[in-house]
């Protein structure tokens, strides 16, 4: 009992996330994760968000984070923006920010077009980490995300939008039909 009015407590406890590596020379403390968009259960953009001094630690981009967009082909890293500049390196390490390969991509895209079966949303952000024992991991699912992941992505999202919009049937049909639509639709250098 830990309640002041001395009435039973509830506690949820989280694992601890012990980030993989791959994001470490990006990266000053914290975690950084990994936001999809989907559009009618198909993968449109994602970044990446990469804590920095700035940020406090913290992957949030309002705080100073930094968002490397991702290319939803190749899972690599593309352009990143800190604050309101498109930069090419960590302010704090010093370490490019492109070009880096996110593991367990497929994995990380196919988690996210399932999520519009378990939500049922025809626009959301999924939002995960990659732990170091545990593989990606599902933070949470966000009805209103964001839209700074055009500006990581120095594209915009209505001509994808549009493009799933138009897409054949089939490609609605599955979570790994999306996916497999989307990393062709949307690879960097057909983007639209």
């Amino acid at each position: 009992i830990y309640s002041l009015g001395g009435q039973e407590d509830i506690a949820i406890v989280e694992s601890l996330i012990h980030p993989a590596p791959i994001f470490a020379d990006v990266t000053y403390m914290g975690v950084p994760d990994i936001r999809i968009i989907v559009y009618r259960g198909v993968p449109v953009m994602a970044m990446t968000r990469l804590p920095t001094r700035a940020s406090d630690g913290k992957a949030n981009l309002h705080s100073g984070a930094i968002g490397a967009g991702i290319d939803i082909g190749t899972g690599r890293t593309l352009t990143a923006v800190h604050r309101t500049k498109v930069i090419t390196h960590h302010p704090d390490t010093g370490n490019p920010v492109s070009g880096i390969t996110v593991p367990y991509w497929d994995s990380l895209l196919l988690t996210a077009a399932k999520a519009y079966e378990m939500t049922n949303l025809g626009y959301l952000g999924i939002d995960m980490v990659i732990d170091f024992e545990k593989g990606p991991l599902l933070l949470e699912l966000n009805a209103r995300p964001g839209l700074q992941v055009q500006i990581a992505n120095e594209a915009g999202l209505w001509k994808r939008l549009e493009s799933v919009n138009c897409a054949p049937p089939e490609v609605l049909s599955d979570p790994e039909a999306r996916v497999a639509w989307a990393k062709s639709a949307f690879e960097a250098p057909n983007r639209r």
